[in-house]
């Protein structure tokens, strides 16, 4: 597995039939809003138990109560993601799902790791330990996801064929960067606007983010908007036709 460019945090996924393709990870910010459903969820669910408890008053209706409690604190997050493709609730509505580090669907032993070791990357509720192992990894990987060889990334869309970027550049106000870019560089930001449409808009700013404040003078362009335009530029598109949405 490898880097895809040099400011985009994709990686690079080989098959065992020598298929090659993109994993795009997610960042601390969508995971923590996902964690953060899921854990609404769990309370709901929680409450819901206790309600239901209230019926029980028995001995063995509170040992049923203080089961499915540890069940559902403890195991939720396992039986999502084996059920659901590696979704759970909140990675649902946010859009990515937890795989495998070669791309393969999540088993039980790698499941059972990652969510083992999430009380370690939680430490003190303040999620300390995960928010350095994301910053400082590729792939943005916390503690569990390094004990299971897992990866949480965007799902990806149907369409992985090549697209013709020129009717998206073409509105694009060309940019020229003040600053002398390499030719790494150039490749990088033209590998972006290929990878745009797979990207969808809110991952794109997200890599866009990570770049071109480091090359702009000013907000006129959103930092996805700033790249389009060097691509533009470096296309040799010309011709102004529609600026882009900001």
């Amino acid at each position: 597995m490898g880097k895809t460019g040099r400011f985009d945090t994709s990686l690079e996924a080989l098959t065992p039939e020598g298929v090659k393709f993109i994993l795009i990870p997610a960042g601390f910010p969508v995971r923590t809003l996902a964690y953060a459903i899921d854990k609404v969820t769990q309370w709901i669910i929680l409450l819901v138990i206790s309600i239901a408890g209230n019926f029980l008053r028995n001995a063995t209706g509170i040992w049923v109560i203080l089961i499915l409690n540890f069940l559902v604190d403890w195991f939720y997050h396992i039986i999502c993601e084996l059920s659901f493709k590696g979704q759970s609730l909140g990675k649902y509505i946010t859009g990515i799902r937890v795989i495998k580090n070669n791309g393969a669907p999540v088993d039980p032993a790698s499941s059972f790791m990652r969510n083992l070791l999430r009380f370690a990357d939680t430490f003190f509720f303040l999620f300390p330990i995960a928010l350095i192992s994301i910053a400082a990894s590729s792939g943005f990987r916390r503690l569990g996801d390094w004990a299971g060889n897992t990866l949480v990334v965007y799902k990806q869309k149907s369409s992985r064929q090549p697209r013709d970027i020129s009717g998206l550049l073409a509105r694009c106000d060309p940019v020229i960067p003040q600053i002398k870019l390499s030719n790494d560089e150039k490749q990088a930001i033209l590998n972006f606007a290929r990878s745009y449409h797979l990207l969808g808009e809110s991952r794109a700013n997200e890599i866009a983010g990570i770049y071109a404040p480091y090359l702009k003078e000013n907000d006129r362009f959103s930092d996805s908007a700033f790249l389009l335009g060097i691509a533009r530029s470096l296309s040799g598109e010309n011709s102004l036709k529609e600026p882009i949405q900001q």
